[in-house]
């Protein structure tokens, strides 16, 4: 059954974007304890498998389900600013009240026959708040482990989808952004219908706070939004590009013979913003070759640059997209 959120005149003037550290990290988790349904991450999956043997996640596996079911929400509950850092999260997550933390743990636990009953989950109820910080130093290892080494990467792609809705709501307002978030959504008469949505069927409807809407690298299906009261409504949905974060396109034979095959590479692979480690690691190429290639086409006016951190991201211009088109892999939105 379709979701169907009701958005008056102030959830309309208050919804918002945000990229939030914890939940991408915690929709990562669930997409480990799902993997069958992710093929445009099987590479990462691959290559991260030994990483997650290691970290001992069995406690945050109690209540992410294999086979779907409610996760408790204060694992990644949707953040109070557009762009917080983990620690933050991690401090409010650390603060989740224990009585809404045991009525959430055990809404999950009843997902599965018996969980709830057994040894592993009396223990988890029977101290909500030695569980509850427990469950958030084992996010913070996953997050360390499992995101820290891409998270440039993954923010940028973040960024550049909410860039990209936020021009289509300056251009064609608030309908052109929401029945562009994702194919299994829909907008019509003031109600945002997700038709094919994970997660909890009693999802907080809007009340005035207005909607978040958060893009995700690994949510990819589904489209989320199971937030219980006292969460803010939230939609989580699959970023613009995210299907690309791995992927290296074979440059178009004609853009191979106007820059080189090395040089179309490099822009045809930058179908995400990426460093120049990254992209020398996936070209197989040396730092240096690679940083000449970057020079030049920015210099033309195919890629622009910008620091994120210790990064410099480097990303296509609407020419260089232009040129690049005709070999870019289909994107995953």
């Amino acid at each position: 059954m379709p979701l169907a959120l009701h958005l008056g005149t102030d959830d309309l003037t208050r919804c918002r974007f945000a990229i939030s550290p914890l939940c991408q990290t915690h929709e990562a988790l669930r997409m480990l304890r799902r993997p069958a349904r992710h093929g445009y991450h099987q590479g990462w999956l691959r290559r991260v498998r030994r990483t997650v043997a290691g970290l001992d996640l069995g406690l945050l596996w109690l209540f992410i389900p294999p086979s779907g079911g409610y996760t408790p929400d204060f694992l990644g509950p949707p953040p109070q600013e557009p762009y917080p850092s983990i620690e933050d999260e991690l401090a409010r997550m650390r603060a989740t009240d224990p009585a809404l933390a045991h009525t959430e743990m055990t809404r999950s636990l009843s997902c599965t026959p018996g969980l709830a009953e057994s040894p592993r989950g009396r223990a988890a109820l029977d101290d909500p708040a030695a569980t509850v910080r427990r469950l958030a130093d084992l996010t913070e290892r996953a997050w360390h482990a499992l995101l820290v080494p891409d998270w440039p990467r993954h923010r940028a792609v973040l960024e550049a989808d909410i860039a990209h809705r936020s021009r289509r709501a300056a251009d064609g307002g608030l309908d052109a952004l929401l029945t562009g978030l994702h194919p299994a959504v829909d907008w019509a008469d003031h109600t945002l219908v997700l038709r094919r949505y994970a997660d909890a069927p009693d999802a907080q409807p809007p009340d005035g706070r207005g909607v978040l809407l958060m893009p995700s690298v690994f949510v990819w299906p589904d489209v989320v939004s199971g937030f219980a009261r006292p969460w803010q409504p939230t939609v989580i949905y699959p970023a613009r590009g995210m299907g690309r974060l791995h992927a290296a396109p074979r440059p178009p034979q004609a853009l191979a013979r106007l820059v080189g095959h090395q040089r179309a590479a490099v822009l045809t692979g930058l179908t995400a913003p990426a460093s120049t480690t990254e992209l020398a690691r996936r070209h197989a190429l040396a730092p240096s070759t690679v940083s000449a290639h970057l020079s030049v086409l920015r210099e033309s006016g195919l890629l622009e640059s910008r620091r994120q951190g210790h990064y410099v991201l480097y990303t296509r211009t609407a020419l260089g997209d232009a040129l690049a088109r005709e070999g870019a892999a289909p994107r995953a939105d």
